[in-house]
């Protein structure tokens, strides 16, 4: 097929309903090609963050029974109301983890970048049509035509019902989601958050984030069935996996031996490889011969003294806020004007009690060549851009016997003078091959 042929064929394949309600994006008459040592890397990679959040789940957990440091459950429970934070140590919910793992991936001047983790990722159903849609068209992508199908079916074990919840915050996806219940079958279902028709045995997909139970009627509803063993819910009901401030526990020196013992030596110096130095904004005095660390700073005030070229700086919503997640809540010091950035810092250090901000190292995206196909004057038009990828791992099995599946990855390349990445009209959305 032409690279014509081939963005005809994609468009003309989209389902009627769409797949983003309200947004567009550019077609790519190829998918996104990887090297063979990432995606060598991205086949690994899952295994690594799914020790990583079990390692999160138990650092949590001591530290909520005093057998680890207080200030890390005192921390991740800033500004949760108490009822979820009684869910999340609740005993039925006790070693689960979130069973989709998606992390942003980076391709930067300085090899990958994995900047944050989403356990209630949008684009599962996005990615799954854009692998199935591009195989179709005879490309080799990660994961296959149908790894995502699969890879999302197989997290509910045998559970004989699938209710996928997806709340008003979150009705952007709904097509997406619509068309992955279409593409699985009879099994799975598509409810809003007033459903609350669940049967014992059956499993509920939560495709809404922690801070906007009050806007979610049927939330209650479903977590106290959960929490009975009457139904299975995943992702849990446990906002410490929607933190970003779990990097900055990642990178903390008191917690080295910690990940060491949990992670192992191997995985330990992988992940901070990976993840970007970040540090949690905590506005706690420091004792006079103390300093902020690889910062050299002793108040977080002066981090608004810093000049442009030092701040190469991400300041972001640590989590449970509806600014915490897309390019919401995010600001990149070298990007702002002084005032700005100063102003960026004041709100940080005065919300920490009621929504903690983490500040994290950018390293900035590499140029990548791309093309696209301007249905308009039907011409392909190349296109120098910055890439995140995004690879979905599914979690299924149990305990020791859970393992991960890769079932694609998603490439979002944006024009290369946007400094932030994320979806827009302006982006590429293809699947990656390798």
């Amino acid at each position: 097929m032409t690279a014509a042929a081939v963005a005809a064929f994609v468009r003309e394949r989209m389902p009627a309903a769409g797949l983003f309600a309200g947004h567009e994006w550019r077609v790519s008459p190829v998918p996104f090609s990887l090297e063979p040592r990432l995606t060598k890397e991205l086949d690994s990679l899952g295994r690594v963050l799914l020790r990583f959040y079990r390692a999160v789940n138990l650092l949590y957990r001591k530290s909520a029974e005093g057998k680890q440091p207080e200030w890390i459950a005192r921390w991740l429970d800033l500004g949760k109301p108490r009822e979820l934070l009684e869910l999340q140590r609740a005993a039925s919910f006790k070693n689960e983890v979130p069973r989709v793992i998606r992390p942003d991936l980076l391709l930067t001047e300085h090899g990958v970048s994995v900047t944050e983790l989403d356990s209630v990722p949008g684009g599962i159903g996005l990615t799954a049509w854009l692998n199935q849609t591009y195989a179709q068209a005879g490309f080799e992508v990660l994961g296959g035509a149908e790894g995502m199908l699969r890879g999302f079916a197989n997290i509910f074990g045998e559970s004989p019902a699938v209710r996928l919840v997806v709340s008003e915050e979150s009705a952007t996806y709904r097509p997406e989601m619509q068309w992955l219940c279409e593409q699985l079958g009879a099994r799975f279902t598509i409810h809003n958050s007033t459903f609350d028709n669940y049967q014992d045995g059956e499993a509920v997909y939560r495709f809404f984030e922690l801070f906007d139970l009050a806007n979610v009627p049927n939330a209650r509803t479903i977590f106290a069935l959960a929490a009975a063993n009457r139904i299975r819910v995943t992702p849990p009901p446990k906002p410490v996996f929607e933190e970003k401030m779990l990097f900055a526990l990642l990178w903390n020196r008191h917690l080295h031996g910690f990940w060491r013992q949990e992670l192992g030596d191997g995985y330990f110096k992988r992940m901070r490889q990976l993840v970007p130095y970040t540090w949690l904004v905590d506005p706690s005095p420091l004792p006079p011969h103390a300093a902020i660390p690889e910062l050299n700073l002793t108040d977080w005030q002066q981090l608004k003294s810093l000049s442009q070229k030092e701040r190469d700086l991400i300041l972001k919503v640590s989590g449970f806020s509806a600014h915490a997640w897309g390019a919401r809540g995010v600001f990149l010091g070298s990007d702002l004007s002084h005032e700005a950035w100063a102003n960026a810092v004041d709100d940080a250090i005065a919300h920490f009690e009621q929504s903690p901000r983490v500040l994290q190292r950018y390293h900035k995206p590499a140029l990548v060549e791309a093309q696209w196909y301007d249905f308009e004057h039907n011409v392909i038009v190349p296109m120098k851009g910055r890439a995140r990828l995004c690879p979905y791992y599914f979690v299924s099995g149990e305990g020791d016997a859970a393992r991960t599946q890769l079932g694609g990855v998603l490439a979002t390349i944006c024009p290369a003078d946007k400094k932030i990445i994320h979806g827009m009209s302006e982006a590429i959305f293809a699947p990656c091959g390798g």
